[in-house]
């Protein structure tokens, strides 16, 4: 029995904006990723380096440059009828609640938005409660009438989740769920994701610059540098033994991982409109300044690495872990 079509696939996707002095600024440069139904992917990177632009065109906000987003199989095209369909498939839980709620609307409006804005038939208030309590607001009448300040910090994160639920998706989009949240409520949503995951079948991307969350609650874990990924696996490989030293360099700050010296990357942050050649990684590469990297260092200059398939293996684009060269001569160069 073959497996079935993976709900999203991203081939070799580019999304470009213009620049300074025309030079297009490459917020996506080559993606190359598969989404499996049901699955929790984390995709992470520092801000810049390209992770909301690409969920963004996932959503259809965005139109590629190059490149395609496939759904079951087919490209999504940019047309109305696509778009709109593809919208109810496919649902964002925004990073701020409290400025993604209407401080005018109250949560039954805010939930009820997308029935209204799809003209989807039925009862509306039941269509909204049983959304509420999915998303673990009980008993959902209570909250009908409220007003989003007149709600906890998790509590309107909840009403967005909602708000994402009451059309039925099959894909969540959550843009830095629970960055605005405090300690003693992240948890929680978190397990909610997981709960619905589990419940409803859903697939959820999740946008992080936190590792420590991907540990918490993702299977598959793609990291992102300056419009490219450069390491995806399944979470606990990857966290357990990163290949590429920007995944190292992020996983050495959560807290989980007590057993790593945190490292400090130098250089400036990364700028699409200045992509370096080789490596794209090489200017801030703690192998590469230290020079532990030096029977590479040619490669890491001016040879492109080529596109991660994104297909749930352990792979990384970086020319110390390369097959190209002898593995326990690379992985020696490691400066861990």
């Amino acid at each position: 029995m073959t497996d079935p079509a993976p709900l999203l696939e991203l081939r070799d996707l580019q999304v470009h904006y213009p620049g300074p002095r025309g030079a297009p600024v490459r917020a996506v440069d080559g993606v190359d990723l598969t989404v499996r139904r049901g699955e929790i992917i984390a995709l992470a990177g520092e801000s810049g380096c390209g992770k909301t632009t690409l969920a963004r065109t996932v959503l259809g906000l965005e139109r590629p440059a190059a490149g395609s987003v496939m759904v079951d199989g087919v490209a999504l095209r940019h047309r109305r009828r696509e778009l709109t369909a593809w919208r109810r498939r496919v649902q964002l839980v925004p990073q701020d609640p409290m400025g993604s709620l209407n401080p005018r609307r109250t949560v039954r409006d805010a939930v009820a938005e997308g029935l209204r804005i799809h003209r989807i038939p039925g009862d509306e208030r039941a269509l909204v409660i049983d959304a509420l309590e999915r998303a673990g607001l009980r008993p959902a009448e209570r909250f009908l009438g409220r007003y989003p300040h007149e709600l906890s910090g998790g509590q309107r994160q909840r009403v967005l989740i909602a708000g994402a639920l009451v059309l039925g998706p099959e894909l969540l989009v959550a843009d830095e769920p629970v960055s605005s949240l405090d300690a003693s409520v992240r948890g929680a949503i978190l397990a909610l994701l997981l709960k619905l995951r589990d419940e409803l079948g859903l697939t959820v991307l999740v946008v992080t610059h936190d590792l420590g969350l991907a540990w918490n609650i993702a299977d598959r874990l793609a990291v992102m540098y300056l419009g490219r990924l450069v390491e995806v696996g399944p979470t606990e490989e990857v966290l357990a033994d990163p290949q590429h030293p920007y995944t190292r360099a992020l996983l050495s700050v959560v807290p989980e991982a007590r057993h790593l010296d945190p490292i400090v990357l130098s250089g400036e942050p990364p700028d699409p409109a200045r992509i370096p050649s080789g490596c794209r990684f090489h200017p801030r590469c703690p192998a590469f300044a230290s020079g532990q990297a030096a029977q590479v260092a040619e490669s890491c200059l001016h040879d492109p690495l080529d596109l991660l398939h994104g297909e749930g293996e352990h792979e990384a684009a970086c020319w110390l872990t390369s097959p190209r060269f002898p593995g326990d001569q690379a992985r020696s160069a490691l400066p861990y």
